[in-house]
């Protein structure tokens, strides 16, 4: 019998890469937002040994590079458990898009995999292994507003957001996350050289000299910067009431009418849309035409593909998305989920 489970995606509102890592991760700070939008996985556990995965999408992998395999094999062993896994992954995110689609894929076999087999991992032994096969697997064991710290791994829940309509535009376009970061090591760089030479930046970069005054050249400060701006809003986000408020107020409007938009008036950015934009202006464009359909506030998730943008209606974002359909872009308005909606939406049969 399969156990069915929703695999939801996640945005990211802002993103700071810090220094490269010895470890060759860069340290990261970032709040993920689960969302509604999701793939469906199901799991079986029958006679024999081995893991097969099935999915009808041909860019999925089928052998043990697959986050799926590698999460079930480690949680196979630290359960105890024996016979053949079989993980069908009925896909409906993008490949490579922004939407952290294969990680949720892999945290819901997971969790499907514990329910088959009628044992479960301590809360701390399931986040290890999470983290052992992918920087942004442990946000799915947590949902809703969370932040990420470290490579990513690091997940601390937040105070959640209220659910917030919001439009997710997926163009075909595949970003490598390893090359994006490459890029922006490289970027870094030469930003590090501008002082003292007239170099120009890497083909299809940014001017350095354009690059947020050069603050871009002191990456643990801006990882500093951004945990003092989540700590800002943090401190002022709730009374003993239980009601949340801004830590900085909006201009001219006194306290922001919801922590959301109190945390987007912080400045928050994504720094990979630095190097991904002037390689993909496409992907400009789309964050453009979110915000000129009044989007409060609009962004790449991730490296990308994926763009996103957050409206203060379910009809203007239904507009929106209807708006980057016309143009050929493929668009869906959906909303983000809080944690305690991320949980019940989660399981589909077999709980």
């Amino acid at each position: 019998m399969f156990v069915t489970v929703r695999s939801f995606a996640k945005i990211n509102l802002g993103l700071r890469i810090g220094a490269l890592r010895p470890d060759g991760f860069h340290d990261l700070r970032t709040v993920y937002q689960t969302i509604a939008l999701h793939d469906v996985v199901r799991v079986e556990v029958g006679r024999g040994s081995g893991i097969e995965i099935r999915c009808a999408d041909p860019r999925v992998p089928k052998d043990e590079s697959n986050t799926c395999c590698r999460i079930v094999e480690r949680a196979m062993a630290a359960l105890r458990a024996r016979g053949r896994v079989i993980v069908e992954i009925e896909k409906r995110l993008p490949v490579q898009g922004g939407l952290g689609g294969a990680s949720s894929n892999a945290v819901a076999a997971l969790l499907a995999l514990e329910r088959a087999v009628k044992k479960s991992l301590s809360g701390a032994e399931g986040l290890r292994i999470a983290a052992e096969v992918g920087s942004d697997l442990p946000l799915f064991l947590v949902g809703g507003t969370v932040l990420g710290a470290g490579r990513g791994e690091e997940v601390y829940p937040l105070p959640d957001l209220p659910a917030t309509p919001c439009v997710i535009a997926t163009p075909n376009i595949g970003v490598s996350t390893p090359k994006a970061f490459a890029d922006w090591d490289a970027l870094v760089a030469a930003v590090q050289r501008a002082d003292s030479s007239a170099d120009p930046p890497p083909l299809g970069m940014t001017s350095p000299r354009s690059v947020s005054n050069l603050t871009i050249a002191d990456p643990s400060d801006r990882i500093t910067k951004f945990g003092r701006v989540i700590t800002a809003w943090l401190s002022g986000s709730q009374t003993k009431s239980g009601k949340f408020y801004s830590g900085v107020p909006a201009s001219g409007r006194g306290r922001a009418e919801t922590p959301l938009l109190d945390l987007v008036r912080t400045g928050i950015e994504n720094d990979f849309e630095q190097v991904v934009f002037p390689q993909y202006p496409e992907l400009r464009e789309v964050k453009r035409v979110l915000e000129r359909a009044e989007a409060f506030y609009a962004s790449l998730s991730g490296s990308g593909s994926a763009t996103y943008g957050l409206f203060g209606s379910r009809e203007g974002a239904e507009k929106a998305a209807a708006k980057l359909r016309k143009d050929g872009i493929p668009a869906l308005a959906t909303a983000t989920l809080t944690r305690p909606q991320y949980w019940k939406k989660f399981p589909v049969s077999g709980f």
